[in-house]
């Protein structure tokens, strides 16, 4: 008989210790594309965004001649941070403190009293310090290395196992727009995310309408892949069960629910009536913000008014209206796993590991051979990357 599989890989310490969440930001988060948004959040010259990339803090504008840019945010004079968070249409950007100000493609322009003071400054010589930007599909990357590898070449091999979603020609409703702090550290999120064993249990409920047994999923590199069919109640009802317009290219041969992880913080969540982000974004050892955003098919009020209420009349006659314990949906009850909501069944159960972390009785007895690889296989990952900070400090 073979012995359990055992975790954790990682020690208890990767998940409490601000030391290694230090250290994380330095050889991860400041060493990998990261996500910053949509595309289309920059849409004319002057808009601007600032992304967190580890410790380095990075711009990306859209110039005058409609290409974007990406600088780090750091004032050439004294390294006062430039911009804050997101705006539109700036004519330059100039430092709040000394009004230092440079042009959309970051080359100093201007200096305060420069005769008096800085005589001998040769202004056509100092730029912005440069890092990288990218799109890749749909989604804005950046990189605090202005050499970065291309970003094809980060996502090499990934585009097949993703959804057939066109994100560019998706639509975003503002109030689907979803943020949440969750009070555990980022690699639970991320390990939930990609669990493969829960889904049947935890989502009983809230994820019915797929069929788990038959998830087909693996890693391509860093990054995790997985896909998995609809149930046939779900695919003969779909019609009427379907909670926003169909996708377009979301074609009988493509049907199921892709969810995939991007290394290292970026969920994809591409389905037959929608396409998102889930973005973790690590705020503490023990705290993550989550942010997720999602695209759908254009529609007017009255479609989209129209397939909520057939969805919603028709869930409880076809799939039944029960939750994980067979209870009535309560979103008034003290209980999470009452409320039918698959965001919030997801952070109470970070919420609950966090918190187990500090038991000194803490341990896990085995690890499902299958369902539970994956998460074997990121914690690999983060050991691998946290072993070679010579190479990514």
């Amino acid at each position: 008989m073979s012995k359990p599989i055992t975790m954790p890989i990682l020690p208890v310490e990767a998940y409490t210790s601000q030391e290694w969440f230090d250290q994380e930001q330095r050889v991860i988060f400041g060493h990998s594309w990261q996500f910053a948004g949509l595309a289309e959040d920059l849409q004319d010259p002057g808009d601007y965004i600032t992304v967190q990339c580890g410790h380095q803090n990075l711009i990306v504008v859209k110039g005058s001649d409609q290409h974007l840019r990406a600088f780090h945010n750091l004032c050439r004079h004294r390294g006062t941070q430039l911009l804050r968070a997101v705006g539109k249409k700036q004519q330059a950007l100039t430092c709040p403190y000394h009004d230092w100000t440079y042009n959309l493609s970051g080359q100093l322009i201007s200096v305060p009293q420069k005769e008096k003071e800085f005589p001998d400054l040769e202004i056509d010589k100092i730029c912005l310090h440069k890092a990288s930007v990218d799109v890749w599909r749909g989604m804005l990357w950046v990189h605090p290395n202005p050499d970065a590898e291309p970003i094809t070449a980060w996502f090499d091999a990934c585009w097949e196992h993703l959804g057939p979603h066109d994100p560019n020609r998706l639509v975003e409703y503002p109030n689907i727009y979803y943020e949440k702090t969750i009070r555990a550290n980022w690699k639970i999120v991320a390990e939930n995310f990609i669990d493969v064993y829960h889904l049947a249990h935890l989502h009983s409920s809230t994820l019915r309408m797929y069929d788990h047994a038959k998830a087909q999923f693996s890693f391509i590199g860093d990054h995790y892949v997985f896909w998995e069919p609809l149930t046939a109640k779900y695919r003969d009802n779909l019609g009427q069960l379907i909670p926003f317009k169909r996708i377009q290219e979301m074609t009988d041969e493509h049907l199921g629910a892709y969810a995939s992880w991007l290394f290292p913080n970026l969920g994809l969540s591409e389905g037959e009536s929608s396409w998102g982000t889930f973005h973790a974004i690590p705020m503490a050892p023990d705290m993550t913000k989550v942010i997720v955003r999602s695209k759908f098919e254009p529609m007017t009020n009255w479609e989209y008014t129209k397939q909520q209420w057939k969805s919603g009349m028709s869930w409880h006659g076809i799939m039944g209206n029960k939750t994980k314990y067979g209870n009535k949906p309560d979103a008034n009850s003290e209980d999470p796993m009452d409320w039918n909501d698959l965001m919030e069944e997801d952070v109470y159960v970070c919420e609950q590991q966090q918190k187990s972390l500090n038991n000194p009785l803490f341990g896990v007895a085995a690890t499902a051979n299958h369902g539970e690889s994956t998460v074997r296989n990121f914690q690999k990952i983060i050991q691998r990357w946290m072993e070679i900070p010579s190479k990514n400090t």
